[in-house]
């Protein structure tokens, strides 16, 4: 099975930017498709955005579309969430997620990403 680990979260001024990336161990990342998710304070677990197998398909949550992107290199193991012109709203703990069914079954520890109005 596959491990996940995130990173790149921080703090930004709204309108900045951030690089989130996913870091895959332990199989062969190209078996799973991937997505990022968030938690904001006070909220439910919310899906972002997701990346196909092969890297070809790409499914964003409505608030993000034209902000965020997402890519992955299987070469690298590696995925990531490019952040622009962030907003408050964005302010979330930051999850990769990896599945090889159906469900999402394998998550990372999360990574803090803090915009400031």
């Amino acid at each position: 099975q596959v491990q996940l680990v995130e990173s790149g979260g921080g703090l930004v001024q709204a309108g900045g930017s951030l690089r989130l990336s996913c870091t895959a161990s332990g199989d062969t990342f190209s078996k799973y498709t991937m997505a990022w998710f968030r938690r904001a304070p006070g909220k439910e677990q919310e899906f972002v955005a997701s990346i196909s197998r092969s890297g070809g398909s790409t499914y964003y949550e409505d608030s993000v579309k034209g902000r965020f992107t997402i890519s992955r290199d299987n070469a690298k193991n590696a995925g990531w969430l490019q952040m622009n012109s962030l907003k408050f709203e964005d302010t979330a703990v930051y999850y990769c997620t990896a599945s090889a069914s159906s469900t999402w079954d394998y998550w990372g520890q999360g990574t803090q990403v803090t915009v400031t109005s």
